[in-house]
């Protein structure tokens, strides 16, 4: 069954914002069964909208469409449909009274323009918004059903789970099964190279690869004469697939790195402690924006300034007169030191030179200490990494965590 993704907004086409809707619903329809032929983004243009339209209901079976259900006069979707369709906009009293109460409940009053989110197509389908005062819509356009959402990720995801699934589930023949893996520590290359042959070791597989540095996901998709054998076949590939990046996989589609190494440290039972400098609180960020960090994380200690090290960590003046701020040993003292000012059992310390400048001969931009200490002892690696100020600082962040990842192994 052919789908189609449409997104509409001047901000999109301008580059104003990133398009994450178009890449969520794609993936979604391809988990329920659904080919994705197209994913279109144009602008807040009642004509090209309307031609838009027209086109891909000659094209595909289904669109889902989001953006342009606001309250201002640029967004012009739902004028737009009903164009393409020849019919009038109608006011829907349900919809009103539920936008009028959502308003009022925020200490406003309810205004013409927030009315206008209230005005369908006439015949089409309404789709109720828990979350949020622009609800959405159904229509038939040419041969596709055609489902429009607002463009507010929240609000867009809740009423397709909730409203767009239950109406399309049953147009799509499920003849395909995809498993998503998580890598981190090898290039895309690597990754590839490790993987030839697995489609011809299974007719019927297809590996896929994304890239988001520094993590690669490998997307393990099989089709087959039905769901079930879909399934049973993309298992079996993936079997097969987890063998050979055994040591870089650390989780599926919906993990991230930061919340599986915080899983790890807090399923041992373990404390961690944490003193950044040239991350300035990536890695503590990271950590903090997963549930349950409360549970093992005691302190991120942002010493940017030496004098911060000295004073929050008790660092000796010397040891970074003697061998700089970005140093081997200044790296494991401010890893004992926030161990032992917090009383962690698994302390990480990341100092470095993220750039553009301060890089010299001997320790060039890129250049990361970073130090773990336990009780058994303290450990330094020396990294260094390329790119950008933001890239090092990831960079830096990633290799911090791989290694409170071993410390907990």
């Amino acid at each position: 069954m052919t789908c189609a993704v449409l997104c509409i907004g001047t901000e999109l086409t301008r580059g104003e914002l990133v398009n994450t809707n178009a890449t969520w619903l794609a993936s979604a329809l391809t988990d329920l069964g659904f080919d994705v032929i197209e994913d279109v983004v144009i602008d807040d243009d009642c004509d090209r909208i309307s031609a838009t339209l027209e086109r891909l209901g000659k094209a595909v079976r289904v669109i889902v469409c989001t953006g342009g259900l606001g309250p201002t006069t640029d967004d012009l979707t739902t004028r737009a449909v009903a164009t393409t369709l020849g019919v009038r906009l109608v006011r829907d009293e349900a919809s009103l009274e539920s936008i009028r109460r959502r308003v009022e409940k925020a200490g406003r009053a309810l205004t013409p323009s927030n009315a206008k989110q209230a005005e369908f197509p006439q015949g089409a389908d309404i789709l109720p918004n828990p979350v949020g005062t622009a609800p959405g819509f159904g229509v038939t356009i040419g041969g596709a059903s055609a489902f429009f959402m607002p463009g507010v990720p929240s609000e867009m995801r809740k009423m397709f789970d909730e409203q767009v699934v239950p109406r399309i589930r049953t147009l799509a023949t499920r003849t395909t099964h995809q498993v998503r893996l998580r890598t981190y520590g090898l290039p895309e290359s690597v990754v590839g190279e490790r993987l030839a042959g697995v489609e011809e070791a299974f007719p019927g597989v297809l590996i896929g690869y994304r890239a988001h540095f520094p993590e690669i996901e490998v997307k393990v998709l099989a089709r087959a004469p039905s769901s079930d054998a879909a399934h049973e076949l993309c298992e079996r590939a993936t079997v097969e697939v987890r063998a050979r990046l055994a040591d870089v996989v650390y989780g599926d589609a919906d993990d991230n790195f930061a919340g599986v190494v915080g899983r790890i440290v807090r399923n041992k039972g373990f404390t961690l402690a944490i003193a950044e400098s040239c991350t300035g609180g990536l890695v503590g960020h990271m950590v903090t924006s997963e549930p349950g960090a409360s549970e093992f994380l005691l302190v991120d200690a942002v010493t940017y300034a030496n004098s911060a090290k000295t004073r929050l960590l008790g660092i000796d003046e010397e040891v970074i007169r003697g061998h700089g701020a970005v140093s081997s040993e200044v790296a494991a003292a401010m890893a004992e030191g926030v161990r032992r000012v917090s009383g962690a059992d698994v302390a990480l310390s990341l100092t470095g030179v993220a750039g553009p400048g301060g890089g010299s001969a001997a320790k060039p931009v890129g250049t990361v200490f970073i130090g773990i200490a336990t009780a058994s002892g303290t450990t330094v690696v020396e990294r260094h990494f390329q790119g950008d100020r933001q890239r090092i600082q990831v960079a830096a962040a990633y290799a911090g965590l791989d290694l409170v990842r071993q410390a907990c192994a």
